[in-house]
Formats: structure tokens, sequence, C-alpha cells
């Protein structure tokens, strides 16, 4: 499936869609609303994506304001999806009675241009469990270094972040796709670059991990490899 038609290839400015919000997170068996605005766009129609993290995008429905009913994909279907209009460019998407396999990025379409929107049900949702690795002996031979931050989860993704000596990182940082395991569980592998001399002065790393409202931490440094969770 196409994700923007041909018709592109005439379009010289690239239309807003704005989507909000851009997280939200649930309990299940409650109703998942997220509205899409497709800007000065008033003539085509809004189309909404699911994926989940690792796999392919699976188109749920489209919807215009001149039409009777929205138009559905293969494996999508009305009351458990369902979009409403409230002008022109402003649409909305309903997700009723939502489960945890409802959690995913949605993606509203146009014409031209895109936006995401991340789901995440919850259902007792367990903290996110973390393992951190210190660097390689023959890594340290070197001037750089990596740390690997693994976090098993119940939910295909989540949100990562690096802090050193108390400082956020923002550098350095690659972070993969959930990666779903034998056991059902998803695993995230995070990895920080390090100067090899930081290391040795045993800097305190600390990676964060969230999952709505919970969030688990650990921390590594030469002298003391890890510590519990916090």
């Amino acid at each position: 499936m196409m994700w923007i038609p041909l018709l592109l290839i005439c379009v010289s400015a690239v239309t807003l869609v704005t989507q909000k919000p851009p997280v939200v997170t649930l309990r299940r068996g409650e109703t998942a609303t997220m509205d899409c605005n497709l800007g000065t766009v008033t003539n085509k129609a809004a189309y909404w994506y699911k994926q989940i993290p690792g796999g392919v995008p699976q188109f749920i429905l489209s919807n215009y304001h001149g039409w009777s009913s929205p138009s559905y994909g293969s494996g999508f279907s009305s009351p458990k999806f369902t979009s409403t209009h409230q002008s022109q460019s402003d649409y909305r998407l309903i997700i009723s009675t939502v489960e945890e396999r409802d959690s995913a990025v949605y993606y509203c379409q146009t014409w031209d241009n895109s936006v995401k929107e991340w789901l995440i049900v919850t259902s007792n949702l367990s903290p996110p469990v973390l393992t951190v690795f210190p660097p390689s002996s023959a890594e340290l031979q070197s001037n750089k270094a990596s740390l690997v931050c693994l976090s098993s989860q119940s939910v295909p993704f989540a949100d990562v972040s690096w802090s050193a000596a108390g400082s956020p990182v923002s550098s350095g940082i690659s972070t993969s796709t959930a990666v779903q395991q034998p056991d059902q569980t998803f695993q995230i592998s995070s990895y920080l670059s390090i100067q090899t001399s930081d290391w040795n002065m045993d800097k305190v790393y600390t990676c964060r991990v969230s999952l709505g409202s919970q969030t688990s931490e650990k921390t590594i440094n030469k002298s003391h490899c890890s510590t519990e969770d916090q």
C-alpha cells in the first residue's frame, strides 16, 4: 500500500497536518479519541493507519465530510473503529473498548503529509525491567565506548532517556524499535556512546525508561557496575 499518492508530484507546497494529543494513555475498556486537522485541505479525505513498531502500517479507515460513513480497511470495522468530522478539515478517530493490542502508533494522513500519535492501553501495567551493560574490554582500548540498556516490557514502545552525572544526555544515543520475545513481552535496546576517559573517571550514567506513568531507572559506573531499579 502506497503512503503518498502519485498526485504528490504535482504539488509544490506541503500541507501541514496536525494531530493531538501526541500521546494517549488509557486503561482497558475505555474509549480513545484522536483529533486530526488537515490544515488548508478541505476537499480531501483523512486517512488513518495503525502501526505496531517494527510492523507494517495497516489502513484503518478514511473519512470525508461529504460521505455518509467512513470507508474501512481489511480487518477494521464499526463499532470498534469510527470517525467523525467537526469541519471540512477537522476529523476524529474513535476506538471503543480499547485493549492492550490496540496499543500502537496511529497516523493521520492527507494527500501529501501525515502525523503520528501514540496510543498506550494499560491493564495493571508493570514497570519495565532494565539491564545495563558496561563497555566491552575491546572498546575500552579506544577513545570511544558504548553502554547498553535493555528494557523488557509488556507494550511495544517506551520513552528512553539517558543522563550522565545527573545531567540529561541529548547526543550519542541510538534506540531500537521494540522486538517481540517468545514470552510475548517486548525488548528495546538503547546504546549510549561515551568517552573512555569519562568511564575511567567513574562518571555515573543512568538509563531511564517510561511507560505512561510507570518509570524504571538503572545506573552504571566503573566502580559499581549497576544498582537496583529505582
